[in-house]
């Protein structure tokens, strides 16, 4: 399906199974095949990649952020060298996280207020101040297409207070940065964040109040970060029914393939983690066949590529033999051609997940792939 070029934000969905939906968003610089996962572009670049194979791997969209941005290079001189896309090197739409979660990994170097958040740079030990409004202001400068409120992470497990009161600041910060960010050109978008930590009611109360501030669309925040699958996923459950459905739907920091495959049964639209690039500079690779460790001995005499009908070079063309090797002498190369496998590997995964729910096929599809990772090394994905 193609769409005509458009000056403004919008959410086409296209087909449905059950909860799990496929879609496209629609935005000035292109078009966001949904479900969709937007490869971690930190600092301004995916990891051991350029950004020709991240597009190529078939990644419409990639995530920025906003914390580690404002520190260096600063959104100010991004915004005087032309905006990020023009910066970083990459066309088409770009998500910028509010830095909220950054922020809660802080703990020792921020203070919390109703005004904001003050704390320490982790780089020089310059104090800062992020408040929604100047959050907003920095992903504006930015120039990014998809944009996040600033909200409050609590780590998980953690007390019903202390998620209700996160939540309820969260909210208010939401209304504030929906203001701020009404001075911004068309076309670009402002997600809320759902909280609420792992209290239903919580996570309720967010999603309703959200819903009715009518954001273009809706993240679901607070997940992966310490509680188990299933917890994460019962969230999502509760959550879904409560948001629009003709909005888009992101879960942020997520996740393993199996918590891809999972949240989109569950009717999720985005994603974003580091997990591809991290694991790939770790020896980890993400194939249909399981998870491989390529420091694994058992690979150092093995001719085979990873898998030799994948259209990705770093996945057909060269030896698990070789790959194990540039591991073991810690060679960057390694690190690179594992990062691009994966970020390969996960795109597959969602356009697979597309085409399954467009023919009706979802479940199966899932079955089938889950089936597929018995031949790795570490066939369970969880942990």
């Amino acid at each position: 399906m193609t769409f005509a070029p458009t000056d403004s934000f919008s959410f086409v969905l296209s087909a449905t199974d059950k909860a799990a939906r496929t879609g496209f968003i629609l935005t000035p610089r292109g078009t966001i095949r949904t479900p969709a996962f937007m490869p971690v572009g930190t600092v301004a670049t995916v990891k051991g990649l350029y950004f020709d194979q991240v597009r190529a791997a078939g990644a419409d969209i990639v995530l920025a952020n906003t914390y580690h941005l404002m520190l260096r290079p600063g959104a100010e001189r991004v915004a005087k060298l032309g905006g990020l896309h023009s910066f970083m090197g990459w066309g088409g739409p770009i998500l910028t996280d509010s830095g909220g979660f950054q922020v809660m990994s802080l703990s020792s170097l921020r203070k919390m207020s109703e005004n904001g958040v003050t704390f320490r740079s982790h780089v020089d030990g310059t104090h800062y101040e992020l408040t929604p409004e100047r959050a907003v202001e920095i992903q504006g400068l930015l120039g990014s297409d998809i944009q996040m409120q600033l909200d409050e992470c609590v780590r998980l497990p953690c007390t019903d207070d202390e998620a209700a009161r996160a939540m309820r600041l969260s909210l208010r910060w939401a209304e504030r940065s929906k203001r701020a960010f009404e001075a911004q050109p068309k076309g670009r978008a402002l997600f809320g964040i759902v909280q609420g930590g792992a209290v239903p009611a919580l996570r309720v109360e967010s999603a309703t109040a959200l819903a009715d501030m009518d954001f273009p669309g809706y993240s679901i925040g607070g997940l992966a970060v310490g509680e188990p699958q299933d917890v994460m996923l019962a969230m999502i459950e509760t959550v879904e029914p409560h948001l629009p459905i003709t909005k888009p739907r992101y879960l942020m920091g997520v996740g393993t393939p199996d918590d891809l495959l999972e949240a989109v049964a569950r009717g999720i639209d985005m994603f974003d983690c580091v997990m591809p690039t991290r694991s790939g500079r770790h020896a980890l690779a993400f194939t249909r066949f399981g998870r491989i460790n390529l420091k694994n001995a058992r690979h150092a005499e093995d001719p085979r590529p990873l898998d030799e009908e994948s259209d990705c070079p770093a996945l057909r063309d060269y030896s698990r033999a070789y790959l194990h090797h540039l591991v073991r002498c810690e060679e960057m190369l390694g690190g690179m051609l594992l990062s691009w496998a994966n970020i390969h590997y996960y795109q597959q995964l969602m356009a697979g997940a597309r085409e399954a729910i467009a023919a009706g096929r979802y479940a199966d599809y899932v079955a089938e792939v889950k089936g597929g990772w018995a031949r790795g090394d570490i066939p369970v994905w969880e942990g």
